[in-house]
This record gives C-alpha cells, structure tokens and sequence, in this order.
C-alpha cells in the first residue's frame, strides 16, 4: 500500500482521523477541461489501455480538486474482454455489449483464467502510486458480479433487469456458474490493483437496487460475500457501493465490506443506523446539487457532515458519480468546505 497511514484508509477502518476525508465518484471526467482535451486524442477505452494516460488522468483530477483520495481511471466493464465477450461505446447510449449472455451455452463458453490480462490498469495504479508516494492513497476499484452480470445479459443498461432476472429465477444453477466466473476473475483484478500499490478497493454494485432484499439474500449475497473476502486477503480494506439500495443495506453489510456506500435517497445518520453504527459509511451528496449555487451546496453538505457526527468511518462523498456538466469550482469548492468544516471524528 501506498499511503496506509492516510486519514481516507484509517476513516475505510473506522478509526479516529483528525478530519472528514473526502473524494469524489467519477472525479476525473467530461466535466474536466483537462479530461476532454485528453479525449480529443483517445478514446476511453484507450485511456484504459494506456497506462501512462490513465495515470495522468487520474493524478490530474486529484491534484486540482485537492480530494483525499485519488481512484484509478478505468472502466466498470474491461473484465468482460478478457472473458470473451466485446463491448463497444455507442455514442450517447453508454455500453453495448455484442452478443449478450442469455443461457447456459454462452455462460459454459466464458474464460476465467484471463485476469493476468487487464494488467494494464494494476500498471495505472503503479504509476499513480509512485506519483503521490505516502502523499495520497489512490483507490482500485471493480464491478460487483450481479452488476457485471447484469450488463452481460441484458447487452447494456436496462430499466427492468428482464433477461438478468429471468436467468436469476429459470436457470439459479447458470446463474451462478456465471457469477462464479465473474468473482474468480474480478477478485484476482482487484488483487493486481492492490499489489500495485492500491490502498483500498471500492467494489461497484450500480444496480443492485433493482433487487428485493429476498432476492438479494438468495442469488447474490453468497457471492458477492465471496469476491469480498478473496478480495480482502491483500489487506486492504473494500468499499462496497450501490445505488437506490435504502433496503438492502443490512444485507449487504452481511458480506463483510468495511465500508457501505450510502446513495443520496436515504438520510446518512438513517443508512448509517441501520449498519448499526458499525463499519464506515462513504456518501451521500445528490450529485446534481453541485449545479445549485454555493449556499444550497453549502447547506447541504453540512447538513451530512452535521448527520455524521463526528462518528470515525465517515468518507464525505457524492451519492453517486460527478455529473458531465458540472461546475468544476463547485466541486473544488466542496471538498475544501468538507475539509474546512467536518467535525473531528472523536468518539464520545
């Protein structure tokens, strides 16, 4: 690990830090004028393939925001490639995968012994990590297997999961080859991150919402508890984050995470209260409040800081990720408040 001692690691701990660390989802982005002029000469992809870009996109953000936190620049989906299934950008509609999994013989035909592959992001974090030394822990991160596998079957996003969910109910045993797949080849990508210099790792599980906590329980928790503990062998700690999941935060505590991301539809000290205090909590700024102007911005931040109370194992954050038209001096502007302004974590 790079910066083990960092107040972003020791708050991923729940330990008492001298101040609220704060860094942003999506922080190097399209609302950047340093992150598109990059994207005139590549494509994101490319970005991801080209070590010393990722890097320099990475340091970039966290260098002007001035965030607690640098996480590595790659994309959720770069695993399915190496397990034989292409994705492409369509323009404006986000990923489309070619040829969706939908049955047994197409999960039977997924490689899981192609991680080794995506080392050109552990090569990202690497350059990072030398960049910032014990200045600045920089955050690996991976999909979670019912997110990953969700845009497997359903060949890209999706408002009702139809195809995920009817291979999760008809074929439970397919299912869970396919999720299976996904942990061994997930895990030892989040692994190569960490022995880069990775100093915590943030497990995305951006759809998991969609799921009712019986369901959740049944086809996913057994492993998604698995790609945390594997995952935890290195010894750094997971922060485990989905969206619209008020309901599921008890169970997905349950697989062991040390840190749940909270979204911005459930009041922190309530996601919290229902973790039983115990762990860390990393959120929950609505993102688009970063278009208001800086009182409502301001209100609102101290407001969650104000939830926290000072509480060790609170990470300010956004509840999801920084927006393509966001005032850049809204965000730089927010995490100096959070800085300025958060309580000391001091346990009464």
């Amino acid at each position: 690990m790079a910066a083990p001692q960092s107040r972003f690691v020791k708050a991923c701990k729940a330990q008492p830090v001298d101040r609220t660390p704060v860094w942003f989802m999506r922080q190097a982005g399209r609302y950047m004028p340093e992150y598109r002029a990059v994207r005139k000469q590549y494509s994101l992809i490319e970005i991801c393939k080209k070590p010393e870009v990722a890097a320099e996109v990475t340091i970039t953000a966290a260098e002007a925001l001035g965030v607690d936190a640098a996480i590595i620049f790659a994309d959720l989906l770069l695993p399915l490639e190496v397990m034989g299934l292409p994705f492409h950008f369509a323009s404006g509609e986000g990923p489309v995968i070619e040829k969706p999994v939908r049955d047994g013989k197409d999960v039977a035909l997924l490689r899981s012994d192609r991680a080794a592959d995506l080392g050109y992001v552990a090569e990202a974090v690497r350059l990072v990590c030398k960049h910032f030394g014990s200045r600045l822990p920089v955050i690996g991160f991976c999909g979670a297997p019912f997110t990953l596998a969700s845009y497997m079957i359903e060949g890209g996003g999706s408002r009702n999961y139809l195809h995920t969910k009817k291979m999760m109910y008809c074929a439970p045993a397919v299912w869970d080859e396919l999720l299976g797949k996904l942990v061994t080849v997930v895990a030892e990508y989040a692994a190569g991150q960490v022995r880069a210099g990775a100093d915590a790792i943030q497990i995305f599980d951006s759809w998991v919402g969609c799921l009712s906590v019986d369901d959740y329980r049944r086809y996913i928790a057994p492993r998604t508890r698995e790609l945390v503990s594997r995952v935890q062998k290195t010894e750094v700690p997971i922060i485990y984050f989905g969206t619209d999941t008020a309901a599921l935060l008890p169970s997905m505590k349950e697989t062991g995470a040390e840190v749940i991301g909270l979204d911005w539809r459930v009041p922190l000290d309530d996601g919290w209260r229902r973790l039983n205090f115990e762990g860390g909590v990393q959120g929950n700024l609505d993102p688009v409040v970063l278009f208001a102007g800086w009182k409502e911005i301001e209100s609102r931040a101290r407001e969650i800081l104000r939830r926290a109370e000072g509480r060790p194992g609170h990470i300010f954050n956004l509840g999801h990720g920084i927006l393509p038209e966001t005032p850049v001096e809204s965000v730089k502007a927010l995490a100096k408040f959070v800085q300025e302004h958060s309580f000391a974590a001091i346990k009464n």
